[in-house]
């Protein structure tokens, strides 16, 4: 393609772009995106196959801006390539897709970016499920060499070699800047190429501001046998002398005025003439996503552990369904997800022990029209809370998120073990649905609602067996709630989820043999809650207690305040304090969250 287009006019036309939209917007980072101009111009005029005509496109090659700051070149190349209609000038604004940072509001967008050392990790799950569905394409993206800083890159660069991404192409623009001073390597893209090399990568250096130079390096990982790495050395504000080189420039447009006209002048006006990028496909078709459903077997009276379950589960709906994909972090054979890797390991990867890492290519994988489930003890999806919080921002995008082995009933691990702010955590996420099944029917059927349920999807599983609470054709629904004891003599409601439900049937057995109705909600939605039900029962009990293997802060005691809005008292039952290690009846006494902390809640509430 490079015959036909200027691909040197084209670099220097976004670096004008960058300019003149970051000023009129008066915020944005134009030093950043003169830097890679030569790069995007030969990326996205010559050596990518896309269809400007088509965001959505399946059978192309696929590109992640990493270094999201990085945006307003991105838009003018697609400006330029005929992609995107919207006026440049409209970078920032209320009111466009051209936001400051990439999201998928913009349909070129597949995962948000901007929270550095995310891109590489999100490539890796789209080029694996490439490799998996046999997809000719191949996955760029450009990081900057500040972010190369970041351990989730090296988490990456591990699982790329390790799974063998030949389709994987890393670009890293090394301006040797970052935000604040110099990066560690300056534009050593030697030192980058040996680190890189050292994880199996290939690594190929060149000059980043040569267009030859720059196709040169393209043309050398086309059919490379190993994930590849380009490192292409540039200046961080090329072209534009006020701020070409220089420190204290990053995040800073240049002036309306002369400072912005001086800068014009020395890139230089640019006749483009008429750009045609063709559609380019591979003729690939996406692979449909079966239907899919769980069938438990359960008997009264089994003793089943919620995450047991959740295996059980992910096994029946991957047979069915190709989409499914299981990714766990080294503890398969706790969380059960070893099931499905044991029935259809081609649906299944393991991230080993790097839980960012195996966020960020679960979020890569839903891109490709799949649904992954990612899977850990709960207290280490903590580490991987910005990955989590970024694939929140990049709806429309699938992503499971499973947890296990929450709060202080997994017994002597001890405190480090205990996940006590994963709910709080998860349901900050703005728009996840947070589940908390309580036996292994609702952990199955949950589990077959949460690969229904678009967005981020949290499902926290318990450790210890618990009794079977529902017959196996109890259905569930995003928001919902089951009142298992009711009457109209119910003096108080009690709440809980998990193995908290199972201690408030207990309180309720004892209670009623001393003359106190209690109510019992299982609020297996943590988030959507089922406000509906929790305000019916505010009209009509005294007050509510919340019991939970949770801290307090931002689990369910909180859920349930927020939903009744003063409208009752309530007592939240929660670990208040760091735990001790002992056995799970030993500390869920200790710390206040068993049978005998709830009867003695509800009679303080009628006190």
């Amino acid at each position: 393609m490079s015959a036909t287009l200027p691909l040197a006019k084209i670099a220097q036309q976004m670096r004008r772009d960058s300019l003149m939209s970051t000023t009129e917007a008066g915020s944005g980072h134009p030093s950043t995106c003169l830097s890679c101009a030569e790069i995007m111009s030969v990326l996205f005029f010559d050596e990518m196959r896309f269809d400007p005509l088509d965001p959505k496109a399946y059978d192309v090659d696929v590109f992640v801006l990493s270094k999201g700051h990085a945006a307003p070149i991105l838009w003018s190349a697609l400006k330029h390539a005929g992609g995107i209609s919207e006026d440049l000038k409209d970078l920032r604004k209320f009111t466009s897709t051209l936001e400051g940072h990439p999201t998928p509001r913009n349909p070129w967008v597949r995962v948000a970016t901007g929270s550095l050392g995310q891109g590489l990790g999100a490539a890796c799950g789209m080029a694996w499920a490439r490799k998996q569905d046999g997809h000719p394409g191949r996955v760029f993206t450009l990081m900057g060499d500040g972010e190369v800083a970041e351990g989730s890159v090296f988490e990456a660069a591990a699982f790329a070699s390790h799974e063998g991404l030949t389709n994987l192409v890393a670009i890293v623009d090394v301006n040797a800047f970052g935000q604040s001073g110099p990066t560690m390597q300056a534009h050593e893209t030697g030192a980058y190429a040996s680190r890189f090399e050292a994880f199996g990568w290939q690594a190929v250096e060149c000059e980043g501001h040569d267009i030859a130079a720059v196709q040169a390096a393209f043309a050398r990982v086309r059919n490379a046998t190993k994930p590849s790495i380009i490192l292409a050395r540039t200046l961080k504000g090329k072209g534009a002398p006020i701020m070409e080189d220089k420190d204290g420039w990053h995040g800073k447009p240049v002036k309306k005025g002369e400072e912005l006209e001086s800068a014009l002048a020395a890139i230089g006006e640019v006749d483009l003439g008429e750009i045609l990028v063709p559609s380019r496909r591979y003729g690939h078709s996406r692979p449909a996503p079966a239907q899919f459903s769980v069938s438990p077997a359960y008997k009264t009276g089994d003793l089943v552990a919620t995450r047991e379950a959740y295996g059980s589960a992910l096994e029946q709906i991957g047979s069915q369904c190709a989409s499914i994909v299981g990714v766990d972090g080294d503890t398969k054979n706790s969380t059960f997800s070893d099931r499905l890797k044991k029935a259809r390991p081609a649906q299944f990867v393991d991230a080993y022990i790097a839980e960012q890492n195996m966020v960020s290519v679960a979020l890569g994988v839903s891109t490709e029209g799949k649904i992954p489930f990612a899977s850990s003890f709960a207290c280490f999806l903590s580490r991987a809370y910005d990955q989590i919080r970024m694939a929140g921002h990049s709806e429309p995008s699938h992503l499971v998120i499973v947890g296990s082995h929450a709060g202080v009933s997994i017994g002597e691990d001890g405190q480090s073990q205990m996940a006590l702010e994963d709910l709080a955590m998860m349901r900050g996420v703005i728009p996840a649905t947070v589940f908390y099944p309580s036996d292994a029917v609702s952990a199955e059927k949950l589990t077959e609602l949460a690969g229904k349920t678009p967005g981020v999807v949290y499902l926290r599983m318990s450790r210890p067996k618990t009794a079977i609470l529902y017959p196996n054709e109890e259905t569930f629904v995003v928001g919902g709630s089951k009142v298992l004891r009711s009457s109209a003599q119910d003096a108080v409601t009690v709440v809980g989820a998990g193995v908290t439900l199972h201690e408030a049937l207990a309180a309720h057995a004892e209670l009623a043999s001393s003359g106190i109705a209690i109510r019992v909600i299982d609020l297996y939605s943590l988030k959507p809650v089922d406000t509906r039900t929790l305000l019916q029962a505010a009209a009509e009990t005294t007050g509510f207690v919340t019991v939970e293997d949770h801290g307090a802060c931002g689990g369910l005691g909180e859920a349930v305040a927020s939903a009744v809005a003063g409208r009752s008292r309530i007592e939240i039952l929660a670990v208040r304090e760091l735990p001790r290690s002992g056995t799970p009846t030993q500390l869920m006494h200790a710390y206040g969250i068993d049978k005998d902390a709830i009867v003695s809640a509800v009679k303080r509430l009628l006190a």
